[in-house]
């Protein structure tokens, strides 16, 4: 691990304990980016640590919360329960490689910018909602069973999309959304972790620096988390899932792109069957040789 490398994991797992602390969110949405881009991982070593350090922060900052009684019990369940059912769906998928590591960053790109809309526009949003009756359970749940389904296949905590989710539908206030999602995100990732099947143990050592970096923006975060005014977490929330999204997919092209030039048809694909026609006819030739002095 180099020395920048090393600066870059403390001073994003500060960044990512502080806003999981004050937004109960924003964890894994820069946590993958980081861990892609800045330590140049694949997702296959990113997304497992990455569940693994939300886990952890997630833990580290719901106490503060549950002090403060800012937890939802009944839309904790309706929202979690079919959330569980999903990630465990998409961590399968992915450990059945049925996913491609592309299409894992688009995803997650095109979730973060539909999140930070969504968001954005919370209040307009919220009003409809409640004048529509569109904030039903039932809308809640499938909205769990989605982020779900996104924490196994992209290996995020959920938090960027349950906060929006708890404010838009079920109508809390986003300190109260803030410390039900953390529960919710600790819960997720680890089904999603345990769906996946496979333990980063290679990368372990990038944990370090990461977690100790968000215990200490944790701290700071927790201090200051219950003096922000909520249309302030909105906006600097839905800034940062815009910033995450354009460098998700930005990294899912650049990584699209060697993947189609290994399988095009042209000129490097015949210079690699070149090499693998000589040992064939080497190995005949001397074959039919022996059978024919073998002839009587």
């Amino acid at each position: 691990m180099t020395i920048n490398v090393l600066l870059l994991l403390l001073g994003g797992g500060g960044l990512i304990g502080f806003l999981l602390a004050v937004l109960g969110a924003g964890g894994g949405i820069l946590l993958l980016p980081l861990l892609v881009s800045g330590a140049a991982l694949s997702t296959r070593e990113a997304v497992p640590l990455s569940l693994l350090v939300v886990t952890l922060m997630a833990l580290g900052n719901l106490g503060p919360y549950l002090r403060r009684r800012q937890v939802a019990p009944k839309p904790a369940l309706i929202l979690g329960v079919p959330a569980l059912a999903g990630s465990w769906i998409g961590g399968s998928l992915v450990k059945a490689g049925l996913v491609a590591e592309p299409i894992q960053l688009g995803l997650f790109a095109a979730a973060a910018l539909l999140a930070s809309w969504l968001l954005s526009r919370g209040q307009a949003v919220n009003a409809a909602a409640k004048l529509s009756g569109s904030g039903s359970p039932l809308a809640l749940a499938v909205q769990g069973l989605l982020v779900g389904l996104l924490t196994g296949i992209a290996g995020v905590g959920g938090g960027f999309a349950i906060v929006p989710a708890l404010v838009l539908l079920a109508g809390l206030p986003m300190p109260l959304a803030s410390g039900t999602s953390l529960l919710l995100i600790a819960v997720n990732s680890l089904v999603a972790l345990a769906a996946l099947g496979h333990w980063p143990s290679a990368s372990l050592p990038l944990m370090l620096p990461l977690v100790g970096g968000g215990f200490a923006g944790a701290l700071v975060g927790q201090r200051l988390a219950p003096h922000l005014g909520d249309h302030l977490l909105r906006r600097g929330f839905a800034a940062l899932l815009v910033g995450s999204a354009l460098l998700s997919g930005a990294e899912a092209w650049r990584r699209q792109e060697p993947a189609a030039s290994r399988t095009h048809p042209g000129q490097g694909s015949a210079i690699n069957q070149t090499p693998a026609s000589k040992p064939d006819l080497l190995a005949w030739r001397p074959s039919a040789f022996t059978t024919t002095r073998s002839i009587p």
